[in-house]
């Protein structure tokens, strides 16, 4: 049985994402090359489509593949440099499911944060926000300024409750927040524009129903967004063509 660095067994996903990088790697799959169908590398290797979606949304985020939404999958040159810190080390694909116990936290604190913020936020916390999402907007094609006014918009939320213990919890998961959205952008494929643009709509419904005064909407916005990260982290693997 083959196992990693750690000794840990390898999952289906990997197993299969070392044999394609192996290949990649020995020139095996040449530059330009376009890579059989997902159906296909699933018959292929005896394994579920969502194993496949798996394996290539690292080897995409490790700059080794260029995955067209309905046009294919094609190998790239091998870059010369990660993308993201930590990329191409084995233990990388293991980091899903802590970004998973990650998304439960935000799951329990924010849902709560959106509705209370609802009711209790001013007007000065309706300016900030909606500062934060100008801010968003204007750097859709930027990741780093993108992913900072991501992470101060969540945690001007939890201001916004004026309840100074839920915006100490946000604040001590600050750098967990900045973590997490950067790798999920770097292996779920965020930082491509359309995933950006959904996630800006996103972020403004939220703010919508804080403005409005309406609690369980903003609850539910809240849910509803983090429920689509975790998707995205699921089994569908976010863009990933599935033909």
């Amino acid at each position: 049985m083959d196992v990693n660095t750690n000794g840990r067994p390898l999952k289906s996903h990997e197993w299969v994402l070392n044999d394609l990088r192996k290949q990649l790697e020995e020139g095996r799959l040449a530059v330009g090359d376009r890579l059989s169908s997902v159906v296909d590398l699933a018959a292929q290797y005896g394994v579920g489509r969502s194993t496949i979606r798996e394996a290539l949304s690292v080897l995409k985020a490790m700059g080794l593949l260029d995955i067209r939404q309905g046009g294919g999958t094609f190998v790239k040159a091998l870059p010369t440099e990660p993308p993201h810190p930590g990329l191409l080390r084995p233990e990388w694909v293991g980091r899903a499911e802590s970004l998973r116990h990650i998304l439960e936290v935000r799951r329990v604190l924010e849902t709560g944060c959106a509705s209370l913020a609802a009711v209790s936020r001013t007007d000065d916390d309706l300016a900030a926000l909606a500062e934060t999402l100008r801010s968003m907007e204007e750097h859709l094609g930027d990741e780093a300024l993108s992913e900072q006014a991501d992470v101060r918009f969540h945690e001007q939320i939890a201001a916004a409750t004026h309840n100074p213990v839920l915006a100490d919890l946000m604040a001590s998961l600050s750098q967990k927040l900045h973590d997490s959205m950067k790798d999920t952008r770097a292996l779920w494929f965020y930082a491509e524009r359309s995933s950006a643009e959904r996630l800006l709509r996103e972020h403004q419904a939220i703010f919508d129903a804080i403005r409005s005064r309406q609690p369980q909407e903003a609850s539910t916005r809240m849910e509803q967004h983090i429920t689509k990260v975790e998707q995205v982290l699921g089994e569908k693997g976010a863009d990933v063509p599935s033909r």
